[in-house]
């Protein structure tokens, strides 16, 4: 890093001259002693970008403000489950990637081949995909912790049915975006589109995707949630939103640490915890200012949110480092410079 990186714009700035993506935005917030917020933001503050796997968090919180009860067998609110290895799976499980399950599986191929797609039998096969170690009955603690998608496609239509909505993406609109007054800046590209907002002219091009008409604008960038919910929300992927939307909702989280507790806390085997990751004890992509209680999530989209406790400070970074290509894998590099940037203009603030 060759220039000091004094605000958020700077960080945003940076990243795109360093060639992380061709859009950026960055922003920090940081809680003050009288229990409001400051926030510094950068970059394409005005810009929707696909936020991909930073759907999972929201689909965790979604779910605790169901009240469904976190040890709820799958097999008790989804019919279409039953039958299945994940049949007796606990949602909790499913949220926390220790229900076995394999870490892909390309659900969208019938699509990307010109065959009929059943969307009931995709998530049947989500449901029976029980890797080779994890086999028998489940732990109490589950099995070893893989990340994987499916978990969450399968709470997403557990979310669903509960409020009898069409898919994920819209019971985190009721759930999430409308708890928190961001409708305007959160949503899937159908709830977005039903505001008037329009979003293909605001949001950041991801990839170029053949078999889907070349760049994806304005419809999620994941192949299995764009095969499972068209422009609605998959469990795991779906939503956009912009800078300021995504720093509310993690500034929601640790206002609401308690009642989040069981998603938040440390679990055995891994650093994943249920809907949201906890920083790894070297290399992790949080950087180096970030205390070992931090947690959050990234999204392959290029997208990231930090939340760290003990400094009461949120930290985002948006991108869409997948266009033209998801083969350009420079953010790897720049996200743990861009975040300790972040980190150390949140501590400054206050």
């Amino acid at each position: 890093m060759t220039k000091q990186l004094t605000n958020a714009t700077d960080v945003a700035d940076w990243v795109v001259a360093e060639g992380g993506a061709p859009t950026c935005a960055a922003g920090w917030a940081r809680r003050r002693k009288d229990g409001s917020w400051c926030e510094g933001l950068g970059g394409a503050v005005d810009t929707f970008f696909d936020l991909a796997s930073l759907t999972k968090p929201m689909t965790a919180v979604a779910f605790v403000r169901t009240g469904i009860p976190r040890r709820t067998p799958l097999g008790d609110v989804l019919p279409l489950s039953r039958g299945t290895e994940s049949e007796r799976t606990t949602l909790e499980l499913l949220l926390a990637h220790r229900a076995g399950l394999e870490g892909h599986v390309a659900l969208y191929l019938p699509l990307a081949t010109g065959q009929p797609f059943d969307r009931k039998e995709a998530l049947r096969t989500a449901a029976d995909c029980r890797r080779p170690d994890a086999q028998g009955v489940v732990p109490e603690e589950g099995f070893a912790p893989v990340y994987s998608d499916l978990g969450f496609a399968l709470v997403g239509e557990v979310l669903a049915g509960a409020l009898d909505v069409a898919d994920a993406g819209a019971a985190i609109d009721v759930l999430v975006v409308e708890k928190l007054g961001l409708s305007q800046e959160l949503g899937t590209a159908r709830e977005l589109a039903a505001r008037g907002i329009a979003l293909e002219a605001r949001v950041a091009p991801t990839e170029d995707v053949g078999f889907r008409g070349g760049v994806v604008r304005g419809i999620v960038h994941d192949e299995n949630a764009w095969a499972l919910t068209g422009s609605g929300g998959s469990g795991h992927a779906g939503m956009f939103g912009t800078l300021g939307a995504v720093l509310r909702f993690g500034e929601y989280v640790l206002d609401h640490e308690g009642e989040l507790a069981w998603l938040l806390r440390e679990r055995p085997g891994g650093t994943m915890r249920a809907g949201f990751d906890g920083k790894s004890a070297s290399g992790s992509s949080a950087g180096t200012l970030a205390s070992p209680r931090t947690y959050g999530h990234l999204g392959f989209t290029g997208t990231s949110l930090w939340i760290d406790p003990e400094a009461e400070a949120v930290v985002v970074l948006l991108s869409n480092r997948v266009h033209p290509t998801r083969t350009n894998a420079k953010l790897k590099d720049l996200r743990p410079v861009a975040h300790d940037a972040l980190f150390a203009l949140a501590r400054a603030s206050v």
